[in-house]
């Protein structure tokens, strides 16, 4: 399941990674990619949370922390740091996960505002919104397990 896990973990990185996402140049630091690879996670999340065995979700969430504390640990942050980073990062997450839960009900108006207390996006969100409902019925479209292949785009 590792493996598993591990093919799906880098296909959201890549798609954190894709260019578009970061038309505005301050946009692109580690904080602001974590908090696009936050929204893909929880788009995720609530997508396979009815179709998926809730132990592998679980297993697949706490993959991606470890993945994360080591990805604060490669930029050289000190222990007493990457505790601190961690907390307010998973705080984060749970606060991102919160916003996504009733998405499909909400309307665009409320979406922006969701997105723009995380993202920096000015006036840009209409193409934030678009390309997370169309990440929405991706993952709808697929189950997790064909998450691991090699993801290009959606």
């Amino acid at each position: 399941m590792k493996n598993l896990y591990l093919d799906i973990y880098n296909n959201l990185i890549r798609l954190t990674r894709n260019k578009n996402l970061y038309n505005n140049k301050e946009l692109d630091t580690f904080y602001d990619r974590m908090i696009i690879f936050f929204f893909h996670l929880s788009f995720l999340l609530k997508e396979n949370k009815d179709k998926e065995n809730s132990v592998d979700l679980q297993e697949f969430f706490d993959f991606c922390i470890r993945q994360i504390e080591l990805s604060i640990r490669e930029i050289g942050y000190g222990d007493a740091t990457i505790n601190k980073k961690m907390k307010d990062y998973i705080n984060l997450l749970y606060s991102i996960i919160d916003k996504v839960h009733n998405w499909e009900t909400i309307d665009d108006k409320e979406k922006s505002e969701i997105l723009k207390k995380y993202i920096d996006i000015s006036d840009n969100s209409q193409s934030y919104i678009d390309y997370f409902e169309n990440f929405r019925d991706f993952l709808i479209k697929n189950s997790f397990k064909n998450l691991s292949k090699h993801i290009i785009s959606f």
